[in-house]
């Protein structure tokens, strides 16, 4: 069985992409939200022209953090195959990403957040919706979330991290 895990993160704006565009997006998605409505046309032609905006390291490094975390992430899977997506302002979007794998022939995909404290729309909401789309679509392919994440591991590799910046006397 080929499985895969797809790592979402956040997404940044590129730093060249008029803010005049994102304060628009921002406002019709503040809109569509409080009405209960699907996205409008409008609206998903600036999502994508944001996400498809061109990118390099310097113009998203938050992209590029995310694709270095990645390269780190990759080694410890055992093999699985990893796929990046985004949960806005770049592409591919989670959906995007998801169809690729079972494109190639996934059967088993874990999704997991590189968001990992608890209280953000975005890991406890947007994410946990579109993966039980995408389970409602593709009800052969397992499907699952990685989430919540264990906050003593999530402590600990911090308390890890922050050693190195600690002296001691």
């Amino acid at each position: 069985m080929k499985r895969a895990i797809v790592l979402v993160g956040h997404g940044g704006v590129p730093k060249d992409c008029p803010h005049d565009l994102v304060r628009k997006l921002k406002q019709l998605e503040a809109q569509r939200r409080a009405a209960g409505k699907p996205m409008s046309p409008e609206e998903h032609e600036i999502d994508q022209k944001i996400r498809r905006w061109p990118r390099t390291p310097q113009t998203d490094p938050y992209q590029e953090g995310l694709e270095a975390l990645a390269a780190q992430l990759r080694p410890l899977l055992n093999g699985d195959r990893l796929a990046i997506a985004y949960n806005e302002f770049c592409t591919p979007t989670l959906g995007e990403a998801v169809e690729e794998l079972i494109k190639e022939g996934t059967k088993d995909i874990t999704v997991v957040s590189s968001m990992f404290t608890a209280g953000g729309s975005h890991a406890e909401v947007e994410i946990p919706e579109e993966v039980a789309a995408l389970k409602q679509a593709h009800p052969t392919v397992t499907i699952r979330y990685a989430w919540p994440f264990d906050k003593s591991l999530v402590a600990g590799m911090l308390a890890t991290h922050l050693k190195k910046f600690q002296q001691h006397t």
